[in-house]
């Protein structure tokens, strides 16, 4: 959550509604699922809402609190509340009243969901920035180190649904793109209201949704051990949920995996983007033949007034500093464990601190630990 006290207004993100990727059940939009929804901080009632998914089946809850900026889009500085969300998209609204201060408009989606599902024809889509996330999929994008791994991602891509984002889930198995994870997840965005930039890290990843007919859940389920199966109670269908990963164990999509990015809000435009995190503690010695080619990243960033930009988030346990003009990478400090979480920033005697909790993270399977560190500018 994220408060403004002036105007007592709580803004809170909201998740998606249940089941994840069946909505045969509830018809409509969700009501103030997927939301950002602004209460009146006194009595608990809502003020506003804001919907950044229409009657979702993907998982695409709002993850992060919503950022309190004066934005000055446009020539006109507005109090707003900058949203990014799991599909790579970032949502700007007004404080007042919850109207998009850049403008957002529906576009159609695709559609053809399972008998019964009852999709909506068009999704949100703010004009600007662009998607930070890729959004859309061919056969052509499939990865490997070799012909081999390459030609086998090909092979799960042809086989698995994916007409772009917002896909339905089907029973054959749709991609969903960008993954579950985001997209951004809970880390958020940090804004520089002097330079008028937010910066937001993102995961480019492939999720594979398989709805599963209740009457064959069980036996699924129990030959497939290890997976991520779960049973959608009431609906008709249970689900499947896989990373499309190549037999080598990589993404079965391009790098880069995870990313930094830069966006003028004074424009919408993206400055720069690069990637974020190397293969180095997944795979010791692989980050000399890939490079920095970024990696799946939780956790999110922080400016601060002198240009600089912190951030850890990613699998290799390191704690990282940006410039804010450029994104060139100027250090990085390594961590005793997965740094997925945001630093923060603290004055003592007359000198700066950045301070992150290493603690690592299930989800990315990073290093576990119980250590905060701290390091001087």
């Amino acid at each position: 959550m994220s408060a403004d006290e002036a105007r007592g207004l709580v803004f809170l993100p909201t998740s998606s509604p249940s089941p994840d990727f069946w909505g045969g059940a509830r018809v409509g939009d969700d009501g103030h699922a997927n939301s950002v929804v602004a209460l009146n901080a006194e009595t608990g009632q809502p003020v506003w809402s804001f919907a950044t998914v229409h009657h979702d089946v993907w998982d695409y809850d709002v993850p992060a609190q919503p950022t309190l900026a004066d934005v000055a889009y446009g020539g006109r500085t507005t109090p707003a509340v900058i949203q990014p969300t799991k599909q790579g998209l970032i949502f700007t609204l007004a404080r007042d009243g919850g109207a998009p201060v850049i403008p957002v408009e529906e576009r159609p989606v695709p559609q053809g969901g399972m008998p019964g599902e009852q999709l909506s024809p068009t999704q949100p889509f703010p004009i600007a920035p662009k998607p930070l996330a890729p959004i859309t999929l061919t056969d052509d994008d499939a990865y490997g180190l070799t012909p081999w791994d390459r030609g086998e991602c090909r092979k799960l891509i042809r086989a698995t649904r994916h007409d772009g984002i917002y896909t339905p889930p089907s029973t054959k198995g749709t991609i969903v793109h960008p993954f579950t994870g985001g997209g951004t997840n809970w880390g958020g965005l940090a804004f520089d209201p002097g330079r008028q930039i937010a910066f937001v890290n993102t995961s480019n990843l492939l999720h594979r949704i398989t709805l599963i007919p209740a009457d064959q859940f069980k036996a699924v389920r129990a030959a497939n051990p290890g997976h991520e199966i779960s049973p959608q109670a009431g609906a008709p269908y249970g689900m499947r949920r896989d990373v499309l990963l190549s037999p080598l164990g990589l993404p079965c999509n391009k790098p880069p995996w995870g990313r930094l990015h830069a966006v003028d809000m004074r424009t919408g435009q993206v400055l720069w983007e690069v990637p974020l995190g190397t293969t180095e503690a997944l795979a010791p010695g692989t980050q000399f033949l890939l490079g920095n080619i970024g990696v799946p990243n939780v956790g999110g960033p922080m400016a601060t007034g002198a240009g600089l930009v912190f951030i850890g988030a990613a699998m290799d346990n390191y704690l990282r500093a940006f410039d804010a003009r450029t994104g060139k990478e100027l250090w990085k400090g390594k961590l005793p464990a997965g740094g997925q979480a945001t630093p923060m920033t603290y004055v003592w005697k007359g000198r700066q601190y950045v301070v992150i909790a290493a603690g690592g993270h299930s989800k990315l399977d990073t290093k576990r630990g119980d250590q905060l560190v701290a390091f001087a500018l």
